[in-house]
């Protein structure tokens, strides 16, 4: 993965981040026996996929891949099994 650049955007960033306090706020009110708290976990795991989407659509996110890049993607793919 590291030579297609996977996930290397302010979309994806943000998003995991966002989640990432979702799981850790999650956690910490399921060891404490707190369900309002521990919901309040998974709304904001939810935030952090909303954000990660709305970025992507705002250009902050990969760009799409064109038909011939894909075609070229695939004839390599193809010619190294070969």
């Amino acid at each position: 993965m590291a030579g297609t650049s996977h996930g290397h955007t302010p979309a994806a960033w943000t998003g995991v981040i966002i989640a990432f306090i979702g799981f850790c706020v999650a956690g910490v009110f399921t060891v404490a026996a707190n369900p309002l708290g521990f919901w309040a976990g998974i709304a904001v795991i939810f935030i952090g996929g909303i954000v990660g989407l709305a970025m992507r659509a705002a250009g902050l996110g990969m760009p799409k891949e064109s038909d011939e890049v894909a075609q070229a993607r695939a004839r390599a793919g193809q010619a190294q099994t070969s």
